[in-house]
């Protein structure tokens, strides 16, 4: 008989476990997916540079050292990823403002990112082309946009998921972004 009531109450049991893991989920942040590469270096790469109205002195490759020497904003980033459509916009008013942007052109048709930057203006200082993703995998990219912070020394220290918008940028990645120059 005691069998018979322990059978009786796994389902109850398990229903309040599945319950509490559901409620903790509902207040995760999902902009804050942890990143195995804080604090360290930029993944090795070697990519192609894409096409557009701005590519410093014909650049047609670029590596970490692209990094080097200057505090940047890293920004993965896709023609069909409608969030990098809105934040595109913003995007312009940092590069204004004076912010490298390195975008990382990712798993995109080359004509149409070309096309993207050319009728849309283009925020980054340049872009390189992770067609195949290989870069994004080694950035541990989830999907477009996400938007790294990028040291002096090529070293990653904040990872942003999600738009960059003013209120990203004035409360999280300004602050940051100041404290490392």
């Amino acid at each position: 008989m005691n069998k018979q009531r322990i059978i009786l109450f796994i389902p109850i049991i398990v229903f309040l476990l599945l319950s509490i893991l559901l409620w903790r989920g509902l207040f995760n942040d999902p902009t804050k997916l942890p990143s195995a590469l804080l604090n360290k270096p930029v993944p090795v790469f070697n990519l192609p540079v894409l096409k557009a109205q701005e590519n410093p002195k014909g650049v047609e490759q670029a590596s970490n050292s692209i990094f080097k020497g200057e505090v940047s904003l890293l920004n993965v980033w896709a023609t069909w990823c409608v969030t990098c459509k809105q934040e595109h916009d913003y995007l312009m008013t940092l590069k204004e403002q004076g912010i490298r942007i390195i975008g990382v052109n990712y798993k995109d048709n080359i004509a149409g990112a070309e096309k993207w930057l050319k009728d849309l203006l283009n925020p980054y200082y340049l872009s390189v082309i992770d067609q195949d993703g290989r870069f994004g995998l080694d950035l541990g990219v989830y999907g477009a946009p996400e938007t790294y912070i990028v040291d002096k020394n090529a070293i990653i220290r904040y990872k942003h998921t999600g738009e960059v918008n003013e209120q990203v940028w004035l409360e999280t990645l300004k602050p940051i972004m100041d404290s490392l120059r």
